[in-house]
């Protein structure tokens, strides 16, 4: 399930990065910020598309990720509600769902970290266990 949740998180980022930037549609976002946004979520979406593939992703990764995501959804949220920018109704629709989704991912990797347990790697070599 975790490698799912990242592969998810990067192939939905990778792709609103792509329509941030080709199609650039009119959400009253200032320019320079949507441009700016869109090749982070471009980069964004690879980098963690690959974590996804990895045999086995590093915990520590995988909790920044989380966090970010976190981060990221309640981050959205807040500027669509608070008005940070003069956010058309399209564009105040299209950062809530994108919000509620990134925190959706959050979600997905906490529950696919928690069952993995003890198989991710937590970027420390294993101890072999001693034979007593």
């Amino acid at each position: 399930m975790l490698k799912f949740a990242l592969k998810l998180d990067g192939v939905a980022s990778f792709t609103l990065g792509l329509l941030a930037l080709l199609i650039r549609p009119e959400v009253g976002m200032p320019t320079g910020w949507q441009i700016g946004l869109g090749l982070f979520c471009v980069v964004y979406g690879v980098l963690v598309f690959t974590l996804g593939t990895r045999a086995l992703p590093d915990r520590r990764i995988v909790l920044l990720v989380i966090v970010g995501n976190l981060v990221w959804g309640l981050d959205s949220i807040l500027t669509a509600e608070l008005k940070w920018f003069p956010l058309t109704d399209a564009g105040v629709a299209l950062v809530l769902a994108q919000g509620l989704a990134v925190i959706g991912f959050a979600v997905l990797q906490a529950i696919g970290l928690k069952r993995a347990g003890s198989g991710i790697d937590r970027g420390t070599p294993r101890r072999s266990q001693s034979l007593a």
